[in-house]
């Protein structure tokens, strides 16, 4: 197998992650490929659905959208993919996805030089397959992706995952608050109940609603949004019934870039183990996290691990989506830890901004 330290690529295609959190994990890879190579073209392909976080990332000359379809129309799709990665001539292509699929797709698509782990039998079709770390189960995410790029003489770098938000979008998220009458001088604390994989990451809705009321309560100037999509609405209606109006249900309301400029006005973000944790936390939003059924050693907060709450109990983590038994590892989490937290994250945001 030729080495690729010496290669110097002038288009280079990135196939990022699928999932919201996963691909805010994978940024620092497009860090590190744009340090190493300034002058390539770099394409990032990914599902249209989460494409929006990588919008204004200087490491990034193309966004190369994609969208999952069922029968004929996914037949189209696939045959458009491959037409484009074929006009697109690119010299090396980095799979952050393991599945066989995506490696085929660069395969039919005539990606000149192809990088990506072995996984899922796709091996041959790579023309640089490359084995995980032993050590993968106990790293975190981001450095199992920063791996990837050793092939081609790029260390494990110091690099964070990150998301650009503009002055712009800033200012319009204020615009967006002040429509429902809550003071431009407040102190916005966001609040994410909900998460993908399933009500085995979830702390408890009243749990939730109680820590709010606590923060409102605590001085009138603290206000509450929450965050969700669509499916999380009424999950989020529920626990903020009977709550001051200073505690706001934003869910399924919000564009994704909408909701990354809301994120990073926020002074503290609670949340359960979830996509909008990894942005907040790479938007550098002070975040009290709270794991449960998951394990923040490979997928928790990269830049704030310390700011992590979970209890050690026999079965945790399982990694199920739902709890089959009577969900120590959340139950165990207690309202007024939760509630300490936020305001201790909140008074020390206070005092950066004065």
């Amino acid at each position: 197998m030729k080495s690729l330290e010496n290669l110097d690529p002038k288009s280079i295609i990135v196939r990022m992650p699928n999932w919201l959190g996963d691909l805010v994990m994978a940024t620092p890879v497009l860090a590190d490929l744009r340090e190493r190579y300034p002058r390539a073209e770099i394409t990032v392909m990914c599902q249209d659905n989460v494409a929006p976080l990588l919008e204004n990332d200087p490491a990034v000359d193309e966004l190369f959208c994609v969208r999952r379809g069922k029968s004929f129309i996914r037949r189209i799709g696939e045959r458009n993919i491959v037409a484009k990665l074929k006009n697109g001539t690119y010299d090396l292509g980095i799979l952050l996805t393991n599945s066989f699929s995506s490696a085929w797709r660069f395969w039919q698509g005539n990606v000149k030089h192809t990088l990506g782990y072995r996984a899922d039998g796709r091996g041959f079709l790579m023309t640089h397959p490359v084995s995980f770390s032993e050590k993968r189960k106990e790293q975190h995410l981001v450095i199992t992706y920063k791996e990837l790029l050793k092939p081609l003489g790029i260390p494990v770098s110091e690099t964070k995952p990150r998301l650009i938000v503009t002055d712009r979008e800033i200012k319009e998220a204020w615009e967006l608050v002040k429509r429902f009458d809550i003071d431009p001088d407040c102190n916005i604390i966001g609040v994410n109940p909900g998460a993908a994989y399933g009500t085995a990451k979830c702390w408890l809705p009243e749990r939730f609603a109680e820590v709010t009321k606590n923060i409102i309560e605590a001085d009138p100037k603290n206000a509450v949004l929450f965050f969700g999509d669509r499916s999380h609405k009424e999950l989020i209606g529920k626990i903020c019934v009977g709550l001051s109006n200073r505690a706001i249900n934003m869910s399924g309301q919000t564009s994704l870039r909408e909701l990354l400029a809301l994120i990073k006005i926020c002074s503290v973000f609670l949340t359960n183990d979830s996509g909008p944790m990894h942005i907040a936390d790479s938007l550098d939003v002070p975040l009290v996290a709270l794991f449960g059924s998951t394990s923040p050693v490979a997928t928790g907060p990269y830049r704030q691990s310390q700011n992590i709450i979970q209890k050690k109990v026999p079965c945790s983590p399982c990694f199920k989506r739902v709890c089959p038994i009577d969900f120590p590892c959340m139950k165990n989490i207690g309202v007024e830890e939760v509630t300490a937290a936020v305001l201790s994250k909140l008074e020390q945001s206070i005092a950066r901004r004065t």
